[in-house]
């Protein structure tokens, strides 16, 4: 099997300015933070792409597009199954004090939960007040499958990946402590963002040498790295494809390290008003999005 070969290097979703329509794209500036630029409405300007987000064949044009509305890189009808591992980085067992898992622990999340660029999180009603409930933060690398995966091996686990992006699978502890299935106190309505872009997998070689933190109004409080992961990326591809068919459109959380809210004491937990920022390198950038809690007055934008 070989890789997935992309014409495009990062590829973004977004509304442009001159039609009014969605567009996929790439960023003509190769060094943007794109997350970052949306959040603070600078100007961003994409190479159109022609075809699917999801097509290897699609193709970069020279039509060149103002971005007014940077969207998740892939819409609700293009995700499959939102797949996520829990407990995957040494460091994050450690500071919860529970031992490393021997598999792969997954977990689900339903497409009525993915949210994308500077969209709010929202933390509803039953999750409130927030300091009984405990909302918190956890950056990720994700991966997004790209072609029909299933008995997939270590060796050629790679080659099914389309790219990588980025995602905050916020999760609410009082919720997940109840019971021993979390997918209910992770996969409430608006909560989880994913982007701002995909990066492709040809820019992306080996995915275990990728930086990661995550900020809450300014201050940093999740700096890991992917080398840390328990069950690396093609652990996590030949595992989960056992038996079971990875869709093209399909993506993987693929776990969190050390420093989330609920493990610190006191613990720090999401509320309305906050600024919460995921980042992963390797051009894939800052996932910016505000917290509002519901039934509160929206957050300013």
């Amino acid at each position: 099997m070989s890789p997935i070969r992309t014409q495009w290097t990062r590829l973004i979703r977004f509304i442009a300015a001159e039609t009014s329509q969605v567009h996929i794209g790439q960023p003509v500036d190769p060094k943007l933070d794109v997350g970052l630029a949306a959040w603070n409405k600078q100007t961003i300007k994409a190479y159109e792409i022609l075809g699917s987000a999801l097509d290897p064949a699609a193709q970069v044009t020279n039509t060149v597009l103002t971005v007014k509305e940077l969207l998740a890189p892939l819409s609700r009808e293009e995700l499959k199954v939102v797949r996520c591992l829990g407990l995957n980085y040494s460091d994050h067992a450690a500071e919860i004090k529970m031992a490393k898992p021997a598999a792969p622990i997954l977990f689900y999340k339903p497409l009525s939960s993915m949210i994308g660029p500077n969209a709010p999180i929202s933390v509803p009603v039953v999750a409130q007040p927030v300091e009984v409930h405990l909302p918190d933060y956890e950056v990720e690398l994700t991966i997004v499958i790209g072609k029909t995966a299933k008995n997939v091996s270590e060796a050629e686990a790679l080659d099914y990946v389309l790219g990588y992006t980025a995602a905050n699978d916020v999760s609410f502890r009082k919720h997940q402590m109840m019971t021993s299935q979390w997918g209910f106190s992770k996969g409430f309505d608006n909560t989880t963002p994913f982007g701002p872009c995909i990066v492709s997998n040809n820019a992306i070689p080996d995915p275990q040498l990728i930086p990661l933190t995550c900020t809450l109004n300014g201050k940093t409080l999740q700096n890991g790295n992917t080398k840390d992961q328990i069950f690396n990326v093609r652990q996590t591809i030949a595992f989960l494809s056992q038996a079971t068919t990875l869709e093209p459109g399909s993506i993987i959380l693929t776990g969190t390290p050390a420093g989330v809210g609920f493990a610190r004491k006191p613990a720090i937990m999401l509320k309305h008003g906050d600024d919460s920022r995921v980042w992963i390198g390797h051009g894939i950038g800052t996932l910016v999005n505000p917290v509002v809690e519901e039934g509160k007055r929206t957050a300013k934008l």
